[in-house]
C-alpha cells in the first residue's frame, strides 16, 4: 500500500474517459493515457475506469483493452476496473481478459464486479447472446462461482464447467472487489470478505446503510481478515470556490441529460451556465451536487476529511468530471497537494518480452 494522505488514507482515481462536447472518443482516450502517469506521479494509489454502453460522453466502453494502454505507461500505480458489469458477459471471458492482464502486470491489477448492466435495459438485451427475463440479477451468484474456479481452479462437486482452464487465467487472480449502490453488493462483499467500493459519487443517500450492511456481514477470508472499505467521491477541485462551481456545472447538465433520457457528450461550463433548468431538473440538480465536493483545496480537503469521519473509510476513489483535460488535471495537481500526497519517483515501465 502506498504512503497515506494527510487524511491518513489513500486516495485513487476513477476515470470515466468523458467525451466533452467538440472533440471525439479517441481524445477521451488519449486524455485518459495522458492523466495516468500524471496521477501515479502525484502520489495516488490506484486508477480504475468504468463500463459503460451507450453513454456518447463516456468512451470507457471496454475496461480490459483501456486498463491494458493504461498499464503501459504507467509503473507502479494500481489499475483496475471500476467496475466489470459482470452480467453482461461470460465469466469465462473476464477470468481470461483480467488474467492476462495480471499475467503480464503481476500484482497491480484490480477487477472490481457491479451487478448493474451499467446501461439501459435495451443495451443489456443487446450486450447478450440470450435473454432470459428475470435471470439476469438472479444469475450473478453462479458468475461469480464460475469465475472464481476459472481463477483458482477449485469448483464445487460436479460443476459442468469444472473441466475448463481459462489460460491465462487460471493462477493467475487478480484482487477482486465487490462494487455497489445498495446493500446487494455490500452484503456479498460481506460475506465473501471481499474489499468493498461503494458508489457514493452516484447514491449518496444509500451510503451509511451499504456501509452498515458491509461490516455487519463481513466475515474474515484469504483475502481479507478485516472489512476494507473504498469510497466513490465526486471531486472538482480549483484555485477558488466560484471556480471550482463554474467548472463542475458542466457535470451538473450532463448528469441531468442523462437523468432525463437525453445522454450526449459532455456539455462546456458555458451550456451549463446558459440552461435553463425546469422544476424537474432543479431538483435532479440539487440532489446531485448535494453530494459533491466542489471548491477550493480547502473547501475540497475539508469535505473529504468529513466524509472519512463520518464513513469510516478506508481509502477514496475521486472522479473529476469537467470539460476541459487540463481542468481535470488541475483538479487532481490541487487534491493531491492538499491532502499531502507523497510523489512517486518516476520509474520506468519494465518492458513486456518473452521469456
Amino acid at each position: 500500500m502506498h504512503v497515506s494522505s494527510s487524511l491518513g488514507i489513500p486516495l485513487s482515481v476513477l476515470d470515466l474517459a468523458p467525451v466533452p462536447e467538440g472533440s471525439s472518443p479517441g481524445d477521451a482516450l488519449r486524455n485518459s493515457l495522458d492523466l495516468a502517469p500524471r496521477v501515479e506521479r502525484l502520489g495516488f494509489e490506484r486508477y480504475w475506469v468504468a463500463e459503460h454502453h451507450n453513454m456518447p460522453g463516456i468512451a470507457s466502453s471496454a475496461p480490459a483493452v483501456l486498463l491494458a494502454h493504461i498499464a503501459s505507461v504507467t509503473s507502479t500505480m494500481r489499475i483496475g476496473s471500476g467496475g466489470v458489469m459482470l452480467p453482461n458477459h461470460s465469466s469465462l471471458v473476464i477470468a481470461e481478459q483480467f488474467g492476462m492482464l495480471e499475467a503480464l502486470h503481476p500484482g497491480r491489477v484490480d477487477l472490481g464486479l457491479g451487478r448493474a448492466p451499467g446501461t439501459d435495459q435495451l443495451t443489456a438485451r443487446a450486450l447478450r447472446r440470450t435473454h432470459v427475463p428475470g435471470r439476469d440479477a438472479d444469475d450473478f451468484p453462479d458468475q461469480l462461482v464460475q469465475l472464481f474456479g476459472y481463477f483458482d481452479g477449485q469448483w464445487p462437486a460436479n460443476h459442468p464447467y469444472a473441466s475448463i482452464t481459462a489460460t491465462p487465467g487460471l493462477g493467475n487472480r487478480p484482487t477482486i472487489w465487490m462494487l455497489g449502490s445498495s446493500d446487494y453488493g455490500a452484503e456479498v462483499a460481506g460475506y465473501l470478505g471481499l474489499p468493498y467500493s461503494f458508489a457514493h459519487h452516484f447514491m449518496a443517500a444509500n451510503t451509511m446503510a451499504a456501509v452498515r450492511t458491509y461490516r455487519d456481514s463481513f466475515r474474515p477470508s484469504a483475502v481479507l481478515d478485516a472489512p476494507y472499505l473504498m469510497l466513490g467521491v465526486s471531486v472538482v477541485c480549483a484555485e477558488t470556490d466560484e471556480s471550482a462551481q463554474w467548472l463542475a456545472g458542466s457535470g451538473l447538465l450532463s448528469f441531468v441529460r442523462l437523468r432525463s433520457g437525453r445522454p450526449g457528450r459532455f456539455p462546456s461550463p458555458e451550456d451549463a451556465a446558459a440552461h435553463t433548468y425546469s422544476p424537474f431538473e432543479q431538483a435532479l440538480l440539487d440532489d446531485r451536487a448535494s453530494s459533491q465536493i466542489v471548491g477550493d483545496p480547502a473547501t475540497v480537503k475539508a469535505g473529504l476529511a468529513e466524509l472519512v469521519e463520518r464513513t469510516g473509510a478506508n481509502e477514496l476513489m475521486i472522479t473529476t468530471m469537467v470539460h476541459a483535460h487540463g481542468e481535470r488535471v488541475r483538479s487532481y495537481e490541487l487534491v493531491a497537494g492538499v491532502t499531502g500526497l507523497e510523489p512517486r519517483v518516476e520509474e520506468r515501465a519494465p518492458a513486456v518480452g518473452a521469456h
